[in-house]
């Protein structure tokens, strides 16, 4: 094929692919489906993202603020009464998760204008790329000269850096990260045009290079320049995290929906801590213990396997749980879910951050390590005993986090944009709920390993909440997980390390807790009325993805719902507001 032939084929090609393309957008009065609408709004979100790569700049803020507008606008012009429930569903949550995103690209803008001095050269290298990226012709020694600009500009950057530290350290993190941008925007603009364009390569080969080093070398010092208002860490552990506040605090449970205040959901954990105390101390008599239920839980940490046999355990466990499952029939479980499981030994190092499981498409065990001094290991290899272990690990694999991942990438797939911790964590801990109740732990031992996981649950909303109001360290964290827990030290601080410094969110902790009541009272409400089976119960969850369980429950219950539905289940009960 000649070139001229090989051009008009290419043309012709893209332009029927174009009229293809269009001839699959919706018309005025076409049916409108949520995944439809979901799908199509984070396909514009990634394909701007290619185009604007420069998330600090005002070119982006204004090109995501009119979009977020836009895509507001098109949701109120959709006639939400005709839609389906599922459908009404994804457009609450696309309206939510937009208007998200717009408080957050203000967050960020708000960074933007706080760090723009220390930046004043990004002006430059936008205009490069924005010229780039259309293939514009361009005058290369002009090009040089705003790269040779930047050179200056980086020097007197360093100096009003000097003068005016940057504010706190997320905002030299910020900075560091939009010179990081500008740095590998700048390198796709040269490599566009050089060995293309000879008089470009002529002008800018040494400037490039010079301009590249200089904000690399930018970049580095910045990290390392002291801020107005250093983090310090409020007690000896070296735990260092970023405690957010109550009205912060606030705002994140509006968006999970959780209609109750950080005080009301530490009164609930409170609550399901009384009844865990019970349970325990009727264990604790069964073995011989009286009261005293933390030398029961001792006892039950001794039961714990030498080195080289954890594995094996989990493995063991494991089969038994999937033929429990199976013969109560409680939730589909598809024959390559069974096979496709796996399992991996977390490192030393991992297990600063989680002492116990770790869970989803793989089982992560942790076990004691040859690296680790004698106090650690013993620590480590009581807290793998066999009856924690045997109330974790079908909440880390089946029916837990593993068949919730295999189901939720095969069915609605899309709805991954509107995942929560609420849901992952309240399904796989719901299931604890559930086997209690079916008399899965028929022993005390067994019954003190299921209810230890179950008072953690309640310590996490507890501590992690206390943390951020402010009104606890993390040392008083840890103690108190080791107090009214039983924790193993290290295993507290491995706790206390993961939730503030581990990269979960603030509401991840509250959320085992909070999800799992959530299921659990709909399964009340569903399953016990005799609406829907377990069976069906469970496997209608698993096959509408995660989302807020209370869209859930709209699903499955037939709620009316307006398109600026509220949080508004009461899931735990109405809760006075203590002060």
């Amino acid at each position: 094929m000649n070139c001229f032939n090989r051009i008009s084929f290419i043309v012709s090609f893209l332009l029927i692919t174009s009229l293809a393309a269009h001839s699959g957008d919706r018309r005025s009065g076409d049916p409108v489906s949520g995944e439809a609408l979901v799908n199509e709004y984070y396909a514009d979100v990634q394909d701007l993202n290619l185009v604007y790569i420069f998330k600090y700049s005002d070119e982006y803020f204004t090109r995501f603020g009119n979009f977020y507008n836009e895509w507001l606008a098109k949701l109120k012009a959709i006639s939400f009464n005709q839609l389906s429930k599922e459908d009404q569903v994804d457009y609450i949550l696309l309206k939510r998760n937009i208007q998200s995103d717009q408080y957050n690209l203000e967050q960020s803008k708000q960074q933007f204008q706080k760090i723009r001095y220390a930046i004043p050269f990004g002006p430059n290298i936008i205009q490069l790329q924005q010229q780039r990226r259309r293939g514009n012709t361009l005058n290369a020694m002009e090009m040089a000269k705003k790269l040779n600009e930047v050179i200056q500009m980086i020097k007197q950057s360093k100096s009003a850096v000097e003068k005016t530290p940057l504010e706190n350290e997320d905002l030299r993190s910020v900075a560091v990260s939009a010179v990081d941008e500008l740095q590998k925007g700048l390198k796709n603009f040269y490599s566009f045009y050089d060995g293309y364009d000879p008089e470009f390569s002529w002008w800018m080969k040494k400037t490039y290079a010079e301009t590249d080093a200089t904000l690399s070398d930018y970049g580095k010092w910045l990290g390392k320049q002291p801020v107005a208002q250093p983090e310090k860490a409020m007690d000896n552990t070296g735990i260092i995290g970023h405690p957010i506040g109550k009205e912060e605090l606030e705002r994140q449970l509006r968006y999970e929906m959780i209609p109750y205040s950080p005080e009301q959901l530490v009164q609930i954990a409170a609550q399901q801590y009384e009844w865990c105390l019970n349970e325990m101390k009727k264990a604790s008599r069964q073995m011989g213990f009286g009261e005293d239920w933390k030398k029961a839980l001792d006892k039950v940490k001794e039961n714990h396997l030498p080195p080289g046999q954890q594995p094996q355990m989990v493995n063991e466990l494991e089969e038994h749980a999937l033929h429990l499952i199976d013969s109560l029939g409680l939730v589909t479980i598809p024959p390559l879910a069974k096979e496709a499981w796996r399992m991996v030994m977390l490192s030393p190092e991992q297990m600063r951050f989680a002492s116990y499981f770790l869970g989803g498409p793989q089982i992560m065990v942790a076990y004691a390590n040859e690296e680790q001094d004698y106090d650690t290991k013993m620590m480590i290899m009581r807290s793998g005993n066999y009856s924690f272990a045997r109330a974790e690990v079908f909440h880390e694999l089946i029916p837990g986090h593993n068949l919730q991942f295999f189901m939720n990438k095969r069915y609605h797939s899309y709805r991954r944009q509107f995942s929560t911790p609420f849901s992952v964590e309240g399904w796989a801990f719901y299931w604890e709920m559930i086997l209690w109740d079916k008399g899965y732990n028929r022993t005390p031992e067994e019954k003190i390993g299921c209810l230890f996981w179950r008072m953690t649950r309640c310590a996490r909303i507890v501590f992690s909440l206390n943390y951020h109001l402010k009104n606890w360290t993390p040392q008083q964290c840890i103690d108190y997980l080791v107090d009214k827990v039983g924790l193993e030290k290290f295993s507290a601080e491995s706790e206390v390390r993961r939730s503030f410094t581990g990269g979960y969110g603030p509401l991840y902790q509250l959320a085992y807790m909070m999800g799992a009541l959530q299921m659990y009272q709909l399964h009340n409400e569903v399953v016990g009325k005799g609406k829907m089976t377990d069976r069906q119960f469970n496997d209608t969850f698993l096959q509408n993805n995660t989302m807020p369980i209370e869209m859930f429950r709209a699903i499955v219950t037939g709620q009316k719902l307006n398109p600026d539905f509220p949080t508004q289940w009461k899931f735990a009960g109405d809760i006075p507001n203590q002060q």
